[in-house]
């Protein structure tokens, strides 16, 4: 446009806006009031202005260009992805595929069973129907059989007569996940493995035979930084050493692929994408890669299992579907939107057509794929971008200074950061600092698990993937809403349904949310909730529970009401119900003085608070 909009106004400084900011804070923490500090450990302030770009050094490339941040194409191109299942059957995973690729699928992955050999005739099966020169094809749990895995994709491809420049294919050999992941290598001598695997694809520029699956420290619990530190370590050690064994820096890096996972935070997603695109290709570039296209680095993102839950599970649409717009605007190569039941059964058809139609939406309505790095200039992503490339930097160098991944995951510094990060998360979803909408807050009241739903679904701590001949502790894979999941089956499976009963009174604003407040608070837990709107007596109340049959009573009403009505409810009551009151009342002490034991706020532990109930309660 010719003429400058904003013209007309005048510009106000930054000095200008802390000003009134410090007037309008009235003497409270800038700090503690306004500056968020993430997971990561990164400080994100209030609001970001022009001159916050001034400091960052990434800003003057664009799409295409050395080192990425801005995308590896002048293009927002991915293809939507979908995974098949073929371990019990190659005939249904086919199936399944070709079904997919008619409605919308551009590239397909296969999760097999890494420990048995697929013959040419059963990849065959595998790849009936599937245009080898069109369609991109990938297969996910590969071990010590990924050599004859690639021979007979290749056997097929050219036997039908597929071009070796038309052929894309992924082949996820990674024995520093199965290290993660199980405490031990997927194979002894996977040196040998590697170089068979690079052999094979070495006429197929399309194909790519090493797997970076950092998504693995996201199922732990991991954060951003963490799993783009970690994973960049391991594609690191994959780097030197094929280069080791005698392949060049180009060569290594154009086999590579890193699959990583894309979680709920928004706009710190889209700038992980970023960071890792611009700090692989300094450390190709560091290995001595020539070639542009080497430095480059391939992702696939997949929706966070970390981040899906059991219960309300059509909410997990929402989630798969914030976190598909983060990966499709960041710039990835491919996507898969996980199917929101994939928690505890096989995908349905259902829940496969809305998965990928989440990504046909997100291109062919909101055209997303329109526009290169949307977020180039945003002065809070590109700074967000710098913060955790700098972050991820200085675990990635952590590590090196360890001996690389290997050494450190054997010495444990890997598994202790994680740790220590999951311990923060629990205990913020625990307290709901951290939400799970259907299952740390606003339940679905009346919900009960699918039959297909089992203990072993909503039990955190069995993880059966365990080496039997570990070599280092491996990471416990989980999900953040497990721990309130196995509170609520308990009780589902228990035999009886315990009746929280809302006895309101008094003010009706208080009384009113402190009662929605505890219904809430106790169908967490699986538990009947009774809500009423307003009692004119405690007498009234007191006597609708004990007609109720209820097993805890719940004092609703104002501060300045608690203190004469708690007593009185209680005597009432005698043993014929738990008693709790909602709220942290200014009269707590002197009712504990009389004997009130039970109080629910907003800052309690939800989970362990809800242990302690269904203890009482006999679960």
């Amino acid at each position: 446009m010719a003429e400058k909009l904003f013209d007309e106004f005048s510009p106000v400084s930054t000095e200008k806006w802390e000003e009134v900011i410090t007037k309008d804070l009235k003497g409270a923490d800038y700090e503690k009031k306004l500056v968020w500090k993430t997971m990561e450990g990164i400080s994100v302030r209030p609001y970001y202005r022009a001159e916050d770009l001034d400091k960052l050094n990434h800003l003057k490339s664009g799409p295409g260009e050395f080192p990425y941040v801005r995308g590896t194409k002048n293009e927002n191109k991915w293809k939507i992805r979908q995974g098949y299942c073929a371990h019990e059957s190659f005939q249904k995973a086919n199936a399944q595929a070709v079904d997919g690729l008619a409605k919308g699928v551009e590239s397909v992955g296969f999760r097999i069973d890494g420990a048995k050999p697929v013959s040419k005739e059963k990849m065959e099966i595998l790849l009936k129907g599937i245009d080898l020169s069109k369609t991109e094809v990938n297969f996910e749990g590969c071990s010590c059989e990924t050599p004859a895995i690639i021979d007979s994709f290749i056997s097929v491809a050219i036997g039908r007569g597929v071009k070796a420049n038309e052929i894309k294919a992924s082949f996820d050999f990674d024995p520093l996940r199965s290290l993660t992941t199980t405490g031990n290598f997927c194979c002894s001598n996977y040196i040998k493995n590697f170089n068979r695997c690079m052999e094979l694809a070495s006429d197929f520029p399309g194909i790519r035979v090493i797997g970076v699956e950092g998504y693995a420290f996201n199922d732990a619990g991991a954060t951003l930084v963490q799993e783009l530190g970690f994973a960049l370590a391991m594609g690191s050690e994959y780097m030197n050493t094929l280069i080791e064994m005698g392949f060049s820096a180009d060569e290594a890096a154009s086999r590579i692929k890193f699959t990583l996972s894309v979680g709920p935070n928004y706009f710190m997603e889209i700038a992980k994408f970023r960071a890792a695109r611009m700090l692989w290709a300094n450390i190709t570039d560091t290995y001595g890669a020539k070639s542009d296209e080497a430095k480059k680095i391939n992702i696939h993102a997949v929706t966070s299992q970390w981040n899906q839950t059991v219960y309300d599970s059509y909410v997990n649409m929402l989630r798969a579907t914030t976190e598909a717009m983060s990966a499709s605007l960041a710039g990835v190569d491919s996507l898969e939107v996980l199917p929101f039941d994939y928690q505890y059964r096989e995908p349905s058809e259902f829940s496969n057509r809305i998965a990928r139609n989440v990504q046909i939406i997100l291109k062919e309505e909101s055209h997303f794929d329109k526009i290169a790095d949307p977020a180039a200039g945003s002065y809070y992503i590109e700074n967000l971008t710098s913060s955790l490339a700098a972050e991820s930097w200085k675990l990635f160098r952590s590590v090196e200074e360890k001996g690389g991944y290997t050494e450190a995951f054997k010495a444990g510094f890997i598994q202790s950061e994680i740790k220590s990060t999951t311990a923060k998360r629990d205990l913020n979803i625990a307290t709901r600092r951290e939400i799970f909408v259907g299952t740390n807050q606003y339940p679905n009241f009346t919900e009960v698990a699918d039959k297909e739903v089992t203990h072993d679904v909503v039990t955190r701590g069995s993880n059966k993937n365990v080496s039997t001949n570990p070599i280092a502790e491996p990471l416990e894979k989980y999900r953040g809403a497990q721990a309130f999941e196995a509170l609520r089956f308990a009780t589902e499976t228990s035999g009886k349904t315990p009746k929280a009963f809302m006895l309101t009174f008094g003010n009706l604003a208080f009384c009113r949310a402190r009662a929605q407040f505890s219904c809430n608070f106790f169908a967490v837990a699986g538990f009947e909730v009774i809500d009423n709107n307003r009692f004119s007596s405690v007498e009234e109340g007191v006597k609708a529970a004990i007609s109720a049959n209820a097993d805890i009573v719940v004092a609703c009403a104002s501060d300045e009401e608690y203190a004469e009505a708690v007593p009185q409810i209680k005597e009432l009551l005698g043993n014929k119900a738990i008693l709790v009151v909602a709220g942290e009342p200014s009269c707590k002490d002197e009712l504990v003085a009389k004997g009130i034991e039970n109080f629910i706020s907003v800052k309690s532990n939800v989970l362990e608070t809800l242990k302690q109930y269904q203890s009482k309660l006999g679960i």
